[in-house]
């Protein structure tokens, strides 16, 4: 595949999983904290928003994090270490470096083509298509993990990656499985 064609899709959120191996007083953090919510009655986890990078994660009491919202590992690991130095503002030293598990990868782009959804809902394995209820078509790659959503004009979401590998992979195998049937 050309450099040209690895330009046309970019990560726009990486979800990560990772602990701080301790437990966390999500009171105390919910109390101090403007940026964070917590309504344990109805979920159990604190919600944090870091304005730079632009992410927010889940902490639960367990020292468990789900970080949302960064578009490269780089802004992932900057959201963790602000959030461990909110940490210790309020008096939690988080001593571990965490090991920080991709759990999801969401791009997008454009294959450069108009699409006709009809024809590749008919001629591909493994599609959705019920445009009265969504405009995209949901395809799901065989031999990768990765799912993409097709529009009519060419642009497409890929998820279900775990590395920007297997995100240029997972492209390069649409793009040869379209052009077998378009």
């Amino acid at each position: 595949m050309s450099n040209s064609d690895k330009k046309n899709i970019q990560v726009v959120n990486i979800v990560v999983s990772t602990s701080f191996e301790q437990d966390i007083p999500l009171e105390k953090l919910a109390a101090t904290l403007s940026n964070t919510e917590y309504n344990p009655e109805q979920f159990p986890g604190l919600v944090i928003r870091n304005k730079e990078p632009k992410t927010s994660a889940l902490i639960f009491s367990s020292g468990k994090v789900v970080c949302t919202g960064a578009r490269s590992m780089e802004k992932v690991h900057e959201s963790i270490e602000k959030i461990i130095e909110s940490l210790k503002k309020v008096g939690i030293n988080i001593t571990i470096k965490p090991k920080i598990n991709i759990q999801n990868i969401v791009a997008s782009g454009n294959v450069g083509m108009d699409l006709n959804l009809n024809v590749l809902a008919m001629k591909l394995n493994n599609t959705e298509y019920e445009p009265e209820q969504f405009p995209g078509l949901v395809y799901k790659l065989d031999v990768t993990k990765a799912t993409f959503l097709l529009f009519s004009n060419g642009k497409i979401v890929c998820t279900g990656t775990k590395s920007e590998k297997e995100v240029d992979d997972a492209l390069e195998k649409l793009i040869i499985n379209l052009k077998k049937v378009i």
